[in-house]
Order: structure tokens, then sequence, then C-alpha cells
């Protein structure tokens, strides 16, 4: 066949020419070039033809064909990356579970390597999923537990700051709940790690983050055969019901941390007599650094201030010293302020053995704060010469002495009246802000059977004695020395808010009363905090019924329980059972402050079954000393306020009640005095 062109039309030769001055490759090498798809026929060599049919002889063929395999060119000028196929490409998907347990491996591991609590909470927190936060408990326990000692003090010891602040209570519980699930897969790796463990779950039990009840709640979700079970009833028994458990279990592991309080004081009072013999500044300084305790800083300004005022030839050193340290940056300014608070808070005390101790401080810090290393705050309180009016101070010491026998008779007799009347005796009224820190105090350092009795106190003696200014110094003092009291006490902050909420859920301060205790405590303390805290529990949804049962009755259970198991044991008597197991029953609820409501049910269930045994087991247990005649005048006082509900199901109600008061009156029960139609007497026994 001749040339083609000479069937070409005009428009196809125009065609022709522009593709050609777009450099077209000649039909020859599109077919053995071309993209698949573009050509049908290799065979055919006629670019076009007369006929027009989709794949006929002498044509391109169809557009779309797929017989041949496609090549994209990239260095072609029409290249487009959207006409690549799709390729899969394979990505790792993570589980935020399993970095989260990645991640907290390195604190802890960071935290063993420096001791530093502060910087370990700062991590986590930041770390964020604080819904894992139990694994962290599971990681950091098991982890301590293959290592030495001073590791398994740590681990407690930031278990104790972490609780509530960063991990919540709950958390704490499911953490270690997780840990004694795996008990089994610990100890292929540890041998003694079911020892180890009951020793973790008792420490955490004595530092009150776990409660005594998840020692007999979780034995019930364990299997029979399980380490995890082995564990707790090694807790329960070998650690927890012996005598002292608490210092035992506490110096378990010897305090390796090197940060117990003691030691640290022992350290402190060291390197401030060496440094008053040799008067190396740059020598004390460093020795303070090494102690790894700046948060403890406070207490070496505190022992070097005591020892310029006992020692005053030293007093140029010591000025010298806290000057250096001060400038070094080695005693932060919260610090050093924090020092000379704890101070003044004691000068009291220390005047006993430094008459002079009021005046030497005050001369001190004024230079202190003109030299530029105490904050020139502190000045309020020592210009101002505090809130309180300063006493005698051996009346004071002797007060102390006194009302801390006082207390403790309380809280073991639970006996009201007998403390008001003691307290009467002392004849010191303008103490009484004295007695309620002291109260607190030594109440936060017991149980909850022993805190709900000091606001029970404080009820009864704001009725009687205490005014409502006596009450908010004796706060603002308990706020004061919040950070000392922490020393000694976890979770002293949120205890003091406690108590603050329950003081205004009970009438004894009024909710304007948290300001004006905010407005009397020193620039920067953390008292403050501990107030916002107490605003906030008072003002938050249901506050009166939760802040009444915070303490679950005393005995760490809820107060709905405690009253159906006072049911059960009066239901098991009055069908025939024993006066003295019952009386038993009663002693092993160990609430005597709570023996009222025994009282109570006891009265209304003789009532119902018209049944007057139950006074003999009332005359037993007054007999025996288990319910005093407060608890048993308070009792009749509450069953006096429901006298009108009574008589709808006990017509004669009223009628019994009067029968067993005169009863109770010849036996001696009740208060003198007390009246069933004597509203403000009945009120004030109840009280």
């Amino acid at each position: 066949m001749a040339s083609n062109e000479g069937f070409l039309t005009e428009e196809q030769r125009e065609r022709m020419k522009i593709a050609s001055e777009n450099s077209v490759p000649a039909p020859s090498k599109l077919l053995s070039s071309s993209p698949k798809g573009l050509l049908s026929s290799p065979k055919s060599t006629t670019f076009l033809s007369d006929h027009h049919g989709a794949g006929g002889k002498g044509t391109w063929g169809r557009l779309l064909d797929t017989e041949c395999e496609a090549h994209l060119d990239r260095n072609d000028p029409n290249y487009d990356s959207g006409e690549e196929p799709y390729k899969l490409v394979e990505a790792t998907v993570t589980d935020p579970l399993d970095d989260y347990k990645k991640a907290v491996v390195s604190i802890i591991e960071e935290y063993f390597n420096t001791g530093v609590v502060d910087v370990a909470a700062s991590d986590l927190r930041e770390l964020g999923s604080s819904e894992f936060h139990p694994y962290f408990i599971k990681r950091l326990v098991s982890i301590a537990m293959d290592r030495h000692d001073k590791e398994k003090e740590m681990a407690s010891v930031l278990l104790s700051a972490l609780y509530a602040d960063v991990i919540t209570p709950a958390q704490i519980s499911q953490g270690f709940i997780l840990l004694l699930e795996s008990a089994d897969d610990l100890s292929v790796d540890i041998p003694d790690a079911v020892n180890v463990l009951a020793l973790f779950v008792a420490r955490a039990v004595v530092d009150d983050i776990l409660p005594p009840a998840f020692v007999t709640r979780v034995q019930k979700n364990l299997p029979v055969s399980s380490k995890g079970l082995q564990a707790v009833q090694i807790a329960e028994k070998s650690y927890l019901s012996a005598p002292h458990h608490a210092e035992l279990v506490e110096r378990k592991w010897g305090g390796s941390t090197h940060l117990t309080v003691e030691e640290v004081k022992k350290k402190i009072a060291e390197l401030l007599r060496e440094y008053v013999e040799n008067g190396d500044v740059l020598e004390a300084c460093r020795c303070i650094r090494e102690l790894g305790v700046s948060f403890f800083h406070h207490e070496v300004v505190k022992k070097a201030l005591v020892l310029g005022m006992e020692n005053r030839s030293s007093e140029p050193l010591i000025m010298k010293l806290l000057k250096e340290a001060s400038e070094e940056g080695v005693i932060s300014s919260s610090q050093m302020t924090k020092g000379f608070y704890r101070v003044e808070e004691s000068l009291d005390d220390l005047s006993l053995d430094i008459p002079s101790a009021r005046s030497l401080f005050q001369s001190i810090v004024p230079r202190a704060i003109s030299e530029g290393w105490l904050d020139a705050s502190f000045s309020k309180s020592t210009t101002d010469d505090g809130y309180f009016p300063k006493h005698d101070d051996a009346k004071v010491k002797k007060y102390k002495e006194e009302i801390v026998f006082i207390i403790h008779e309380y809280f073991l007799s639970d006996d009201i009246p007998e403390l008001i009347h003691s307290l009467e005796d002392l004849g010191a009224p303008e103490l009484n802000s004295i007695f309620l820190k002291k109260l607190i105090t030594l109440a936060m350092d017991r149980k909850n059977r022993e805190k709900e009795m000091a606001s029970v106190l404080l009820s009864a003696l704001h009725i009687e004695i205490f005014s409502s200014e006596d009450i908010v110094n004796g706060f603002v003092m308990l706020l004061e020395s919040a950070e000392d009291t922490a020393l000694d006490i976890l979770d002293a902050s949120n205890e003091l808010a406690l108590f603050l909420a329950r003081a205004v859920i009970d009438d004894v301060l009024a909710p304007l009363n948290l300001d004006e205790i905010a407005s009397k405590l020193p620039p920067n303390c953390s008292g403050s905090e501990t107030v916002h805290m107490a605003r906030s529990l008072v003002f938050s949804r249901h506050a009166g019924e939760r802040i009444l049962r915070c303490w679950g009755g005393g005995s760490g259970w809820a107060v709905e329980d405690a009253k159906d198991k006072i049911m059960k044991l009066l239901e098991e008597y009055e069908s025939g059972g024993v006066v003295g197991e019952a009386c038993q029953c009663i002693r092993d609820l160990g609430m005597p402050f709570f023996n009222h409501e025994v009282v109570k049910k006891a009265l209304i269930m003789a009532m119902e079954k018209k049944n007057d045994r139950m006074l003999d087991l009332l005359q037993e247990c007054f007999g025996e000393g288990l319910i005093t005649i407060n608890q048993m005048t308070k009792g009749f006082a509450r069953v006096k306020e429901g006298l009108d509900d009574l008589a709808l199901d006990i017509p004669n109600a009223k009628d019994k009640l009067e029968y067993y008061m005169e009863h109770a009156k010849k036996q001696n029960w009740i208060l003198p005095g007390f009246d069933l139609t004597d509203e403000d007497g009945l009120l004030a026994a109840a009280s």
C-alpha cells in the first residue's frame, strides 16, 4: 500500500501537523512503547483509515483496552501522580495502655535513681491518661518487689505522696487488686513475692491509703488457692493484727530511703554543730545540699534559728549561713519563710527554755528582711504580734499537759459531760482555742472513730462553753501549723478540710467564718488551700449527708451499716439471746459514741414487741459501763424527738416512754433533770 496520506482529509492533515509539532513519535514507535490500553493491535501499521470502528483493521483500537501492561513515565511533562495506582501502606496501631505502661517505667526508674517525689508526681500528672493509674501502682510495686529494701520503702513513700493528689483512692484500691490478681505470676520471678506483697498491703493500710475494710473485702474476690489470697491473709494476721503493728510495718524496710524525719533531723543537727565549731559556711552549704531533701529545708532554718537563740555567740555565724544559703539558692525563699513561721509558732514552748526567745526572734526578723534573705511579707505576722493574746508560758505548758490527758480520757469513755466538767475545773477559758487545736490534732492521728468523736465534742462545746471566736481562732492555729502536722499525719490537709466542713454542717461555724479564717492566715500559707477545699465540700451537692458520714460513724462503716448491725443484734437478743452475748456484740461494734442508737432502737423494739426484756439488756450495759449515762440520755432524747412518728404505729408510745423514763431515773441511767416535756433540757442532754 502506498502512503496513507492520500486518504486523509484536510482536518486530519491539520491534526497530524499539530502532533508533529508536539514531537509525537511515529506510529510504529507508539506501537512498541505506548501505555497499555492506548493501542489494541500491535500488528497494525496504519495510522488512520476511512473506517472509524472501535477496533477494526487499520484503527488505533478501543480507548480502554487493557491487554497490555500499563506504564507511567514520571519524566513525561503530562505525568499526573493521581494516575498512580493506590498502595496499601502498613502502619503500626498502638495501644494507649501499652504506651502508658512504657512511659511509667521511665518515671519509676528515674524516681528510684533520684528519690525526688515531687518530680515523679509532676511527671505522672503531665503524662495524662489518668484512667490507667491503677497500672502505675501495679508496675511501681512489682518493680520495687524485685529490688532492695530502699526501693520498697521509696515505693511506699511515693504512693502516699500521690494518694488523693494525683491518684484517687479508688484507683489505689484497684491497683492493689491488680497486684493481688497477678501474685501467682510475680511468684515465678520473685520467690518471696507473697510476703513482700503482704507487707505492701499492710503498709498501705497503715499509711491510710487503703481502708482497713479493703483487706476483708478483697478476700471474697480472690481464688481460694491463689497467691494473692495468701498475701492478704498474711497482711491481716501477721502484720495488721500484731501489737504496735503500725510501728512494726513502717520500720520493716528500715526507712532505707534516708528521708525519714528523725534521720534528717539528726543529720541537720550534726551539720549545724560542726558549722558552729569550724565556721566553714561553704562546707555547711554543701552538706545541706547533699542531704537531698530540699522540701525539708525549713527544718534547717528552724534548727539554725533555735541554735542561734540558745547560744548567743553563734548567732552571727547562723545569720551568715542562712544568708549564704539563700543567696546561693541552697534554701529557697518559701522554705526560708516556712522555717521562720515554724519558729514563731513554737515561741511559747521555746520561751520555757529560752526566756528571751520572743525578743530575740523579733530582732532577727527585721535584720533578715533588710538583708534580703527573708520575704518582707513575713513581717506582718510578727509586727501584728499574732492573732492570739500571749499568755503566761508556764500556765500554757501546764494547760497543754492537762488537756492531753483529758482528751485521751474522752476517747476512751465518750463522756462529754465529764470532759466539760474537767475543762471548767482548769479555769482557763482564754485557752479554749489551744484545746481545739490539740483535740483535732490528736484525732487526726487516730482512727475514724476518734475523728467522729472530736466533731461531736466540738458541737457540744460550742453549745456549752466555747464561743465562736474560740472555734475560729482554734482552726486558724491548726491551719497555720498544717504543714508541720503533715510531716507526721498523712493527708492532714484533707482531714482538716473535712473537720472545717463538718463544723459548718454542725452549725459550729457559719459559712462566713471560713472567709474570716482565710483572712487571718499568713501569706503563702497552705492552710488557705485547705479552707478553699472545705468551702467546696460545704457547697457541693448533698453536702450535709456526705459530710455527716465522712467518717462512717467512726468505725469505718457507713452509718446505715452500723444501724443494721445494731438492729440484728437486738433482734437476736429479743428472740431468746443471752444478755452477755448481746453485750459482747455491742462491744465488738467498737462505736461507744454511737451507743445512743442502741438505746433508741432497744426502747422502740420494747414498745413494738410489748416486751420489757430490752430493759434488762440496757441495765446490763449500763452496769458494765458499756453504755455511758450521756449515751443513755441521748438515746432517750432521740426517742422523744420521734414520738409523733412513733405514735402512728404505736398509739401508746408516749405512755410507754414515760414509763421507761421513770425506770431509767430510778436506775440512774439518765442525767438528772432530763424531762420528757422540757424541750430545753432535752436539747441540752441530746447534745
